[in-house]
């Protein structure tokens, strides 16, 4: 199941986004999940005794897993739905459509550092080994849940940089409280994945994180993620090591700059699980991102790739991960201070 926040493109500036559901695998027809709610509990009125799921409105994910309700909860609307006529007001084709952040406000964001190859890149950067504990502890920081941003956001680097990254990663979205949960089973607490694009300002990271703190400013000003998040049973069939057999690639103005699989991983999302969730609850919202994938940011590939350069206004950046989809983002000049 493919879940999105989303609103019409046609809609009025500042319209909520509501929340979809795709109808078929390519993600190109999605359901209106509210409208369709309605109209079975119209059909059959035993649904609001039976179903706690119909009692309530549906409105965003985030309202939806803060109830209480897990993401897998959302396909008995869909497997209730049929639809009414050709022109079903319930059904939308995805270009008719803006999408949002498949999670609008993330209750927490730890993003890992989880794939060799780039951590490996990094340090050798430095002239150093990767530190002997990178090899025994999923190892995170915690990022910035203001400032996050959806499919077709723009970006600006911050206030005195000028060497803006993208980041090409996996973020997975907790749906249920766990504490103390094992690896073996931390990966149960997993609601969906998404792509997540962890924009880097190189030059304010490399400056802040000589004093081994951070990074800050080098990373809050923005976080992108979508375009939707997929249930982990669309992904059961390309299970392989720690993590999927699935190719992640990233594009600037056309061009592929960086080419990873998720396999590669060097921690499975039920370690990093385990380890975030040692003597603290996690609670339905929170974000863990995986890590830059190897090679998928311009710090490691942009001389190799001949791109040569970090971004600029005016660059598109798209970000694509087999059945996860793609996210695209504008870099845009950076508003002036009011």
């Amino acid at each position: 199941m493919k879940i999105a926040h989303a609103r019409e493109r046609n809609a009025p500036a500042g319209a909520p986004f509501r929340l979809f559901a795709a109808l078929d695998a390519a993600g190109a027809s999605w359901l209106d999940l509210e409208p369709a709610r309605r109209r079975q509990t119209r059909r059959d009125e035993r649904l609001t005794h039976n179903s706690v799921l119909f009692r309530q409105p549906i409105t965003t994910l985030d309202e939806h897993v803060t109830r209480g309700l897990r993401v897998e909860a959302l396909a008995e609307l869909l497997d209730g739905f049929t639809t009414s006529d050709e022109s079903d007001d319930a059904v939308f084709a995805a270009t008719d459509l803006r999408f949002g952040p498949p999670i609008l406000r993330p209750t927490s964001l730890r993003d890992f550092y989880a794939f060799e190859r780039h951590v490996g890149t990094m340090w050798s950067r430095r002239n150093q080994d990767i530190p002997e504990a990178w090899y025994r502890l999923p190892i995170f920081y915690f990022s910035n849940v203001s400032e996050v941003r959806g499919p077709g956001d723009p970006v600006s680097a911050p206030g005195g940089s000028v060497e803006l990254d993208y980041e090409l990663e996996i973020a997975a979205l907790i749906d249920t409280p766990v504490r103390d949960i094992s690896s073996e089973r931390g990966e149960e607490a997993i609601g969906g994945y998404m792509i997540m694009n962890d924009w880097s300002a190189r030059d304010l990271q490399r400056e802040e994180t000589t004093v081994r703190l951070g990074p800050a400013k080098g990373k809050d000003f923005a976080t992108s993620l979508g375009p939707w998040l997929v249930t982990p049973d669309e992904l059961v069939d390309a299970r392989s090591k720690k993590g999927y057999d699935l190719t992640g690639t990233a594009e600037v103005n056309g061009q592929e700059l960086s080419r990873a699989d998720w396999s590669s991983i060097a921690f499975s999302f039920g370690q990093m699980i385990e380890r975030a969730s040692a003597d603290v609850r996690l609670v339905p919202g929170d974000v863990l991102g995986s890590g830059t994938m190897g090679g998928g940011c311009l710090l490691e590939v942009r001389e190799e790739s001949g791109f040569g350069r970090y971004l600029e206004p005016g660059d598109r950046v798209s970000l694509q991960i087999d059945r996860l989809g793609r996210l695209d983002t504008q870099v845009v000049e950076r508003p002036i201070a009011q």
